[in-house]
């Protein structure tokens, strides 16, 4: 008898002995009131007891029997809804043997091999089998079978075979096709949202004449009409630069395939000889609104500009994709931004309790330049400031030694752990040369405050720092010295340099430019002129980079070993511990650029337990992109990457990889 049917009897039994029981304590109280009722009393019980005994015996076979009879009708009714299961069912064990399957499940899968479906399933469940406890274990998986969408119901227990590890499977095959397709549907017929701009408008439209606007104006408002019809998308033009593009989701895939040919063709709308017209393009489908997805194409859309423009941006789920990118930045002649920013950043320092200045890690004299810019201007305005340093090495060691021989500078500089104990809620924090939150001295200041400044000329990665209170990111400029010098030339109160701080910000434009050979604009002279006119000693500078002999026959052999791949890009390796390995692959990369032919290079070497990359190139090759795809970046003649866990080997074989990605991407 089942444990069920035994506990039913049970029941009746339990309940019956409470009768008696209620019984014999009346009749005890009746004999103790009346004595002469004892014997009677007795024989009343032992009736009684008979009686029950008679009648339980007969209620129990009777119960008995139609238990029995009803869970065979049960088991009869489950035998024959397992036989007849309208879903395919099959019972297996996971070392493949199928014990039974119904006919649903026959004719299902008659043309299919089922087999390697099945043996696909008993590989996903003997990884969860490691975490078995010994009950039953449900089962939900959907899997494609040729045309269609199941979802696999079912549990596993374990085998009686007495095999240690066998177990038995009972799956359910449910046609989930419909809802997948539905489903699927549903998404394909949400929107994107996409915003186009035309990065040089302005520029161009002020170059070309009166009777050639409208012309060009119509070529190209007709290019991006055509490249939109092909999506079946919506495009509406909100501003003389500006167009708003939307469509279906189902469409995003294609566009990516085509790499945004539109990029190519919309500089192929001038003629020879002029400059050429570039579009900036960001879409999103993140949001749950049209709303919020249209915010997160502006977010997208800042990334693109901040990288040079020229290129697209495609935010989706949680991942910035990006194509083109791989023209020169163009210089804006207009210093309107600059003017505006001073002033606000005036405005905000006068507001501050103090002000915090950092530059990147392992900094160079770009960053400690425009850092001291900043310095000088925050004191000039009165107020209390302090230089983040946790920098060292041959990068900055002359400099900074010349630099704290002067007491001022002493005080200013300070490390990491007491820039925290001064930076609080009203402090205005300013981060120069970079705009990476992973790549500033001292992290945990961008928690402490609200007020975040950022000066920086790196092309935008999408690891920047959000919301900023003040941001001047000009990627077409050489240097962030050179954005800071703009910005002190409109300060309202005249700011008289120390000449450490002149030689430093002139030190920052000659080393990002390589003696003003890459990166120089209108812009970039003038601010070197007006570091002339405030007296810069440019020997000095000059000395404070100059290599000893040894250093030099260190890079000598660097460029001697480099290896030509891809026709004209030189890779080396600097293969000894060092601490100023990052400066030597850098001035190596520099040097290999010197050789004909050679159009990019690439240097690498240890940097702690990181392997450090510099890319340079003379501009025809972006080192930027390439060095991208290795968590690094930069601009396209200019890049670096620190790369960690692999050997330098390994990075070096990586690095090959994405170069080829490269050069196929636009093939």
């Amino acid at each position: 008898m089942s444990n069920k049917n035994r506990k039913i009897i049970d029941n009746f039994l339990s309940r019956t002995k409470i009768y008696i029981i209620i019984i014999a304590i009346l009749l005890i109280l009746i004999c103790v009131i009346k004595p002469e009722f004892i014997v009677l009393a007795i024989i009343m019980f032992l009736l009684i007891l008979l009686y029950s005994y008679q009648v339980n015996k007969k209620r129990k076979a009777e119960i008995s029997d139609h238990i029995h009879e009803l869970i065979g009708d049960v088991d009869s009714a489950a035998k024959n809804t397992l036989i007849n299961s309208p879903f395919p069912l099959v019972i297996l064990e996971t070392d493949g043997n199928i014990i039974w399957k119904s006919a649903k499940f026959v004719d299902e899968f008659a043309s299919t091999d089922i087999n390697a479906y099945l043996d696909e399933i008993i590989r996903e469940v003997k990884q969860e089998i490691n975490n078995f406890n010994g009950k039953r274990q449900s089962i939900m998986k959907q899997i494609k079978i040729v045309n269609k969408t199941y979802k696999v119901l079912g549990e596993y227990v374990k085998s009686k075979k007495g095999k240690k590890d066998e177990y038995m499977m009972t799956l359910y095959f449910i046609d989930n096709t419909e809802n997948v397709e539905l489903y699927s549907k549903y998404i394909n017929c949400q929107t994107c949202i996409g915003i186009i701009m035309i990065d040089n408008y302005e520029e161009i439209m002020q170059r070309l004449e009166a009777e050639e606007k409208p012309q060009v104006i119509a070529s190209l408002e007709k290019t991006i009409y055509d490249w939109a019809s092909l999506t079946s998308g919506l495009v509406i033009k909100t501003e003389r630069d500006t167009f708003i593009y939307v469509f279906e989701k189902k469409y995003l895939e294609q566009i990516e395939s085509s790499k945004f040919s539109i990029l190519d063709t919309i500089k192929e709308i001038l003629a020879d000889g002029k400059q050429q017209l570039t579009v900036s393009i960001a879409i999103s489908d993140e949001g749950d609104s049209n709303y919020e997805k249209y915010k997160s194409a502006t977010a997208a859309l800042d990334i693109a500009l901040g990288r040079g423009g020229d290129q697209a941006v495609i935010r989706e789920n949680g991942k910035y994709t990006f194509f083109g990118g791989r023209t020169q930045e163009v210089e804006k002649r207009t210093k309107v931004k600059a003017r505006t920013f001073a002033g606000a950043l005036e405005e905000l320092i006068l507001a501050s309790s103090n002000v915090m200045i950092m530059g990147h890690t392992n900094g160079d004299i770009d960053s400690m330049g425009s850092s001291l810019g900043i310095y000088r201007l925050a004191k000039t305005l009165g107020k209390e400031a302090n230089i983040v340093n946790n920098s060292s090495g041959d990068a900055l060691e002359n400099f900074l030694t010349a630099l704290l021989e002067q007491e001022e500078y002493q005080e200013a500089l300070i490390s990491k752990q007491d820039a925290i104990q001064k930076t609080g809620k009203e402090t205005v924090l300013v981060v120069c040369d970079t705009h990476k939150k992973t790549y500033v001295e001292a992290p945990e200041l961008l928690e402490q405050t609200s007020k975040i400044v950022v000066i920086d000329h790196h092309r935008k990665s999408t690891e920047f720092i959000e919301n900023p209170t003040l941001a001047f990111h000009e990627v077409y400029a050489s240097s962030a010295a050179e954005l800071v010098i703009e910005i002190l030339q409109y300060a309202s109160k005249e700011i008289k340099l120390e000449p450490m701080e002149i030689e430093a910000l002139y030190g920052g434009i000659m080393v990002d430019t390589k003696n003003f050979t890459f990166k120089t604009g209108v812009r970039t002279f003038e601010a070197a002129a007006y570091l002339r006119k405030c007296g810069v000693d440019i020997i000095r500078v000059k000395k404070w980079f100059q290599s000893d002999l040894e250093s030099y026959g260190i890079i000598s052999e660097i460029v001697r070993n480099a290896e030509i791949v891809n026709e004209s890009i030189g890779i080396s390796i600097y293969d000894k511990e060092d601490k100023s390995a990052n400066l030597i692959c850098a001035k190596a990369a520099d040097e290999l650029l010197t050789i004909s032919d050679i159009t990019a290079s690439f240097v690498l070497g240890h940097q702690g337990d990181k392997v450090c990359i510099s890319g340079r190139s003379i501009g025809d090759i972006n080192v930027q992109i390439i060095l991208e795809k290795l968590g690094g970046g930069g601009h396209i003649t200019l890049a670096g990457a620190q790369v960690e866990g692999m050997t330098i080997e390994e990075a070096k074989q990586e690095l090959i990889i994405r170069i080829n990605e490269y050069f196929s991407e636009i093939g």
